[in-house]
């Protein structure tokens, strides 16, 4: 057995790491497509101006783009360094979603972003266009294949345990990449990444128009992002409701978490707005609820139930014993793999192989565990469900604050007032922060909402990681976390020094022509010898 303490760590180095990458991931998805909407219409009106937007947005975009590259390589390492068996069990699956995200996303968006940035004067206006957009598109890609293999973790489907290689191995590929629960992940995670460039540029624009700075360029920005953002708004909660329909088919545990429904009520059940769960009692001490209403978003009827916590406790009693009669028959195939009957009941029974796993947490002697190992080994399902019952409503509270704000603004634009009253301004820019708030919110219910599994139903956290040292991990983790913030303070830095320049009337990453950003001289204004 793997210590607890081991397995807590590396489950905070990858948290840290991913928290720390997934705060330039959203701003990049953002602001690819804005940026491309902003060269659309330039191509379409050939007015500098918009030619201005498209390349400071983009000084913008580069920088971040930068530093998301740096923190996401390391993560995929981890995987082979700090969740080696993980690597082991599952690698021929997850595997090749990250290996189609480096080749057909990663070097698609790197390729053309220097032709983005260097190609202004080397190529049409349309050919410029055109790299632009599949810059654009290669940061989505990039996050389609991320989350493809991020959503076979909470739901995996087309693959199957191969006991003689003792691996999961692939049996449906298509079944991988079109699996309901990475399709709905992945258009509800980028719409988020749409709000935050979004909030971005009229968080920026806001700034100047405060400072009484390129007036016209920082109108016309946001008039861009509220129409964008009011549009990214939308679809972040139209999606998220379907992300939360197919996590009710596929993770009944984490629903129930996340709104601390402790005990199955008759359909359709009722959403807890407010609640005080305690873990221990395994009840809430206060709640306000609103009937029907969980029952009709979390089924879409009237009649079916949705179960609850300690129901969903005495079900995975049931599925530990036949995931430890599983691995009883895996070892009889493994000492003689041509036991027919052992096989059948292997056949029969891997699916709930995962739960029988649960109870080497308390036994490595599976086979011989108690009713009291098994009890633990359920009990071990429930997640912190504090943590997840606050975490989604800061997430989805988030969500409808930005549609009201992002609504406010393009009626704002719309009418051709934007600037006019100084506390749209001041609110603008204190809204900057609240889309990385909400994604690392919306994250944290994910990934911690899935405990104890790193492969639900299929293989605990703690059975996945590898066999590292205290002192390993611990010297990694500061380590990583020093690096990750002088990276993070360098991206603020840098993003200032861009802001306060402002956007110039050239392209900074080519040579300016002669007198460009110089005033011309009149008669009238020159200076009297």
């Amino acid at each position: 057995m793997i210590d607890i303490d081991i397995v807590t760590l590396s489950r905070l180095q990858f948290a840290a790491t991913a928290m720390y990458h997934f705060l330039f991931v959203p701003l990049t998805l953002g602001l690819s497509f804005l940026m491309a909407i902003m060269e659309s219409v330039y191509v379409m009106t050939g007015r500098e101006i918009w030619r201005r937007m498209t390349l400071f947005w983009g000084t913008c975009f580069g920088i971040n783009f930068a530093m998301g590259v740096a923190t996401g390589v390391v993560m995929e390492f981890q995987f082979g360094m700090n969740w080696s068996y993980y690597s082991h069990y599952v690698g021929d699956i997850f595997g090749a979603p990250l290996a189609l995200e480096g080749l057909m996303a990663f070097f698609l968006e790197a390729s053309f972003i220097g032709l983005f940035f260097f190609g202004w004067d080397r190529m049409s206006k349309v050919g410029h266009l055109v790299v632009t957009w599949l810059v654009a598109f290669g940061a989505n890609f990039s996050a389609l294949w991320i989350l493809v293999a991020n959503g076979w973790m909470q739901h995996p489907v087309g693959a199957v345990f191969n006991p003689d290689t003792m691996r999961m191995e692939v049996t449906d590929f298509m079944a991988v990449i079109f699996n309901p629960v990475a399709q709905a992940k992945f258009v509800h995670t980028v719409s988020a990444g749409y709000v935050t460039g979004a909030m971005f540029v009229m968080a920026v624009s806001a700034w100047y128009l405060l400072r009484g700075r390129h007036q016209e360029f920082a109108k016309r920005s946001m008039a861009v992002a509220a129409s964008f953002g009011l549009a990214a708004a939308l679809s972040v909660v139209v999606l998220g409701d379907e992300s939360g329909y197919v996590t009710t088919e596929n993770q009944k545990m984490k629903i129930a978490g996340m709104e601390a429904m402790w005990h199955t009520e008759p359909a359709p059940a009722a959403i807890n707005v407010i609640a005080f769960p305690n873990m221990e009692k395994q009840e809430n001490s206060f709640a306000i609820s609103v009937p029907y209403l969980l029952g009709i978003i979390g089924t879409r009827s009237l009649t079916k139930e949705l179960p609850g916590i300690v129901n969903l406790v005495d079900t995975a009693h049931d599925k530990i014993r036949d995931g430890i009669e599983a691995y009883v028959a895996l070892q009889k195939v493994r000492a003689n793999p041509a036991d027919a009957e052992a096989r059948a009941v292997f056949d029969a029974k891997w699916p709930n192989l995962g739960y029988g796993l649960l109870v080497k947490q308390f036994r490595t002697d599976i086979e011989n565990a108690t009713p009291e190992d098994i009890t633990k080994a359920a009990n071990s399902t429930i997640p912190n469900v504090p943590v997840l019952f606050w975490s989604f409503r800061v997430m989805v509270g988030l969500g409808f604050y930005f549609i009201a704000f992002f609504g406010a603004a393009f009626w704002i634009a719309s009418r051709h007032k934007l600037g006019e009253k100084r506390w749209t301004l001041w609110l603008a820019l204190f809204s900057l922060p609240l889309p990385w708030l909400a994604i690392e919110s919306g994250w944290l219910l994910a990934e911690y909402g899935r405990q104890p599994w790193a492969i639900e139903g299929v293989l605990p956290t703690f059975y996945a990681a590898s066999g590292l040292t205290l002192w390993d991990l611990a010297i990694s983790l500061a380590l990583f976390l020093a690096i990750y913030t002088v990276l993070a303070i360098i991206e603020v830095v840098l993003m200032v020094k861009t802001i306060k320049k402002g956007p110039l009337d050239h392209n900074p990453f080519e040579s300016a022509p002669a007198g460009a950003g110089v005033l011309p001289v009149t008669a009238a204004a020159a200076p009297k010898l």
